[in-house]
């Protein structure tokens, strides 16, 4: 057994399991286009999203190990998620869709606890599986953020539920304290889910402006919260946890 739990003998190279991600890519977006005829600026937005996700799991995964079930299931959302974040700018352009929409992004969202599952029955759990999971999530959130500016549900304020966690990263090429690692929280993964539900609720038809800019104002306060009390915790720490 290797260390995601599969037999050596079972091995699947991540270019195939890239193909096969890139082929459901393929299909819902040409689904998608048939649905309602998007903007030729689509199928670009669809590759470059691909290709970042493709290329950042070269970087980080050796090709020569296997991906493992639960990766592939985490890739399986980031399929969902790269089509969904590839439609968000055109939302206002897809109105006759949007309950479509806003199933299949309920099924990326059902399906970020499956991974979770997969890599405790596997005894696969990984650093870099967390950490695909997360940056997904990150991804997804953005989407929907655009998503709901394109329907004018909000208004630019919405994004900042969306680059916040970007912003934590760019600053912390900056404050190296911020790259130490945070404990397990179950508060910060529960405002995670509460912003990705309050995004997905906001896209949908009958939800009006006041209701939509009310619930992600509360998410925005929520997150900034939360922001807060991680950054504090890191600083207090910073001469302790300081990463060389």
């Amino acid at each position: 057994m290797d260390s995601n739990g599969q037999s050596a003998s079972i091995r699947i190279p991540l270019p195939l399991d890239l193909a096969w991600g890139f082929g459901l890519v393929l299909t819902l977006s040409f689904a998608a286009d048939r649905l309602t005829d998007l903007p030729t600026l689509f199928f670009p937005f669809v590759f470059v999203l691909y290709g970042t996700v493709a290329g950042c799991l070269f970087r980080y995964w050796p090709p020569a190990r296997d991906f493992g079930w639960a990766n592939r299931a985490t890739l399986l959302r980031g399929s969902l998620v790269v089509v969904l974040v590839a439609l968000a700018p055109f939302a206002g352009l897809i109105e006759g869709s949007l309950w479509l929409y806003g199933w299949v992004a309920l099924l990326a969202l059902i399906l970020d606890g499956v991974d979770g599952k997969v890599a405790r029955a596997t005894g696969s759990q990984s650093e870099f599986g967390a950490r695909f999971d997360m940056e997904l999530d990150a991804l997804f959130i953005l989407g929907l953020c655009v998503a709901v500016l394109a329907l004018d549900k909000a208004g630019i304020w919405v994004l900042a539920l969306g680059l916040m966690r970007y912003a934590f990263i760019g600053a912390s090429h900056f404050l190296n304290w911020l790259n130490a690692p945070l404990p397990e929280s179950f508060r910060r993964k529960t405002i995670c889910v509460w912003q990705i539900v309050t995004l997905l609720v906001a896209v949908l038809p009958p939800v009006n402006d006041l209701f939509a800019s009310t619930t992600l104002a509360t998410a925005l306060a929520l997150l900034l919260w939360s922001f807060y009390l991680d950054v504090r915790w890191l600083y207090q720490r910073r001469d302790s946890n300081a990463v060389r």
